[in-house]
């Protein structure tokens, strides 16, 4: 299939499977006319990558669980490797050090605005 197949059948953009691709995630070959040509198979993985990155895990991180990856429709159909889980670990602390670091910011801000004397207009 095309990379405009590819893209329908996943909801990825030509551009981001081109990236997936240039990072080593996917594979393609090439027409004689240039285009990329997907195998079909590349349907699962870029939906599990997909998955994997809406998760909050980045592009190298994504890496580390291609075996996973392989194993068929679902990411968990194959266990991860424990540096897989430990990459998931350490990303999932980064996000709880970042909504930790968010919602002091959100409490100081409400607080100031307290102290200013300014009730909420609408909640959003």
């Amino acid at each position: 299939m095309r990379i405009g197949e590819l893209a329908d059948a996943t909801g990825a953009t030509p551009r981001a499977l081109r990236h997936y691709e240039q990072a080593g995630l996917i594979e393609s070959a090439r027409a004689a006319n240039g285009y990329r040509e997907y195998d079909a198979r590349v349907v699962a993985r870029v939906r599990s990558i997909r998955d994997l990155l809406a998760v909050g895990l980045t592009l190298d991180d994504v890496r580390a669980f291609l075996p996973c990856l392989d194993a068929g429709v679902d990411v968990a159909a194959r266990p991860p490797s424990d540096t897989a889980l430990r990459i998931a670990l350490d990303r999932l602390a980064v996000l709880d050090a970042r909504i930790a670091a968010q919602t002091a910011a959100r409490d100081n801000l409400a607080a100031a605005l307290r102290r200013a004397g300014v009730e909420r207009i609408r909640s959003a």
